[in-house]
């Protein structure tokens, strides 16, 4: 907490820093993206230890919108929300328990995960031109989800839901090639306290290939990693990575 309560205090004195030559007074960013997505890992109701899935490659989205200004102290807002579904087919190799079932070894079992999260940002934009920018602030990631296992041939089968807010630190860094519409951003969120080590992370190249007073529009391309390794959130244990390439389409007006 107090590590939290310096890093608050730090970006608030830091924020007025930022350039005031913003092309704007106030801008609006709103962005789709589709993203093929490889899963891997799994989940349990106890600590003793996760079920290893086999999860097939699927592909996800994510929307966001984020809100800059520039009124003094007060951060920029962004909100993104992700899929990040995935299921498959697997032969366990040892007994597995859950939802008040014991599964056997060489059972085979389907297991679907359908779970998604929802990042509320705010942060202030410590440093902004026309060549670079970065970006400080904090994120507070809400995990929405449901694992869902069922035994082929028996057709036995439980659930679980789970729902949590994990808090954690979020940066962004740009960098821009004057005179080409091109640019080339890295963003990420990151927490490890206690039992939960969970990590966000993206980079991409953009394309900006509508520039007016009234809109620019920008596509891209780039890479993205989600790491969920949670201890006990709503009783629900997981270890869980998303990997993949993602393009998507964004409008800034």
């Amino acid at each position: 907490m107090k590590k939290c309560s310096l890093a608050a205090t730090a970006m608030l004195c830091l924020a007025p820093l930022a350039n005031a030559n913003a092309d704007t007074l106030l801008g609006v960013y709103a962005g789709a993206q589709g993203w093929n997505t490889s899963a891997d890992g799994g989940f349990s109701e106890t600590s003793a230890g996760n079920g290893s899935f086999n999860l097939d490659s699927q592909t996800n989205s994510s929307l966001y919108v984020a809100i800059e200004h520039m009124i003094p102290l007060v951060p920029n807002i962004k909100v993104n929300y992700t899929t990040l579904d995935s299921d498959g087919v697997t032969d366990l190799n040892t007994a597995f328990e859950f939802d008040g079932n014991v599964y056997a070894e060489n059972t085979t079992l389907l297991s679907t995960v359908d779970m998604s999260s929802t990042d509320f940002i705010l942060y202030y934009e410590l440093f902004d031109n026309d060549l670079f920018s970065f970006d400080l602030g904090i994120n507070g990631k809400y995990i929405d989800g449901n694992f869902f296992v069922e035994d082929v041939e028996s057709g036995t089968s439980g659930d679980a839901a789970f729902k949590g807010i994990i808090p954690m630190a979020y940066s962004r860094v740009m960098f821009s090639f004057p005179f080409t519409g091109l640019s080339a951003y890295a963003e990420g969120s990151y927490l490890s306290f206690d039992d939960h080590k969970v990590s966000d992370v993206q980079a991409a190249v953009t394309y900006s290939f509508i520039e007016s007073l009234a809109l620019d529009m920008t596509l891209q391309v780039g890479y993205r990693d989600v790491s969920i390794d949670i201890e006990d959130l709503d009783d629900i244990y997981a270890d869980l990575t998303y990997d993949g390439v993602f393009a998507g389409l964004e409008i800034h007006f």
